[in-house]
């Protein structure tokens, strides 16, 4: 088994070796990072995604038109992924790869692999990887259409939100560690167990300066109405139908009660 990381690459450099279908994938999921991005590939072999890519964001991607030439190409490389239809290619590189202590990934070839890619759910600073270690990549892109299926399309905001709040917090209330640093963190697990997820949306420079005042500085947790927001539809619906069971209960026992009064008083 492998073990999940969300790897930084801020100011590195990633080489794609490869201009098929999969190399423009990897340089789609590459673009969201920090990460400048060298490709090698002769340009005739580049398909028209990959074209595109090159062309939007030529200061991100600098493209070779060659074929990969040796242990030269990994110069100040920080991170390798082969996207070619060679497998013996794919594996001397990968050789060429482990010597100069660069992580890599074939495609195609887990037991090459460094690392996987997984299917990826993205929405804004949230990120979801679902992987199965190579085994089935086709199973981990059903499970991600299950997943993105359960959430609204709102949580990439509401933790956008979240993140200013507690940048705003810190302003306030800075340092690292210690006494400060402990309430600060207590707080904000309050806050995050106490509202829904869809609350957090809502926040604008004026909630979130009233949530601090009415909330941090007075150590209790306000509510998102008390701050200006509108209840969820979801925390009404969620209220509608445990409220349900309970009013059932209530009408099935004094109708029980009514009927054994009745028979009690027709003997």
């Amino acid at each position: 088994m492998s073990l999940l990381v969300a790897w930084q690459l801020k100011d590195r450099r990633v080489l794609i070796v490869g201009g098929g279908e999969i190399a423009s994938q990897r340089m789609d999921s590459i673009l969201v990072t920090d990460a400048s991005i060298a490709v090698i590939a002769p340009e005739h072999r580049l398909n028209s995604r990959a074209r595109q890519l090159i062309a939007c964001h030529h200061a991100r991607i600098t493209h070779h038109d060659r074929l990969f030439l040796g242990p030269s190409e990994l110069h100040n490389i920080d991170m390798v992924l082969t996207a070619l239809d060679d497998p013996e290619r794919s594996r001397e590189i990968v050789l060429m790869c482990r010597d100069a202590r660069i992580p890599v990934n074939a495609a195609d070839i887990p037991d090459l692999c460094d690392f996987y890619f997984g299917a990826q759910i993205r929405d804004g600073p949230l990120q979801i990887m679902i992987s199965t270690n190579g085994n089935g990549p086709r199973l981990a892109s059903r499970i991600k259409e299950r997943l993105q299926r359960a959430l609204s399309g709102g949580e990439g905001e509401a933790i956008t939100k979240v993140g200013r709040l507690r940048t705003l917090l810190k302003q306030k209330a800075p340092g690292i560690g210690g006494d400060q640093g402990r309430r600060r963190m207590k707080w904000m697990t309050r806050l995050c167990n106490e509202w829904e997820l869809e609350d957090f949306a809502q926040l604008d420079n004026a909630m979130m300066k009233s949530l601090l005042e009415d909330g941090w500085e007075k150590d209790r947790i306000p509510s998102l109405q008390d701050v200006g927001g509108t209840c969820s539809t979801r925390r009404y619906h969620q209220n509608f139908h445990s409220t349900i069971p309970l009013a059932v209960g209530f009408f099935v026992g004094v109708f029980t009660t009514a009927l054994i009064t009745f028979f009690r008083h027709r003997k």
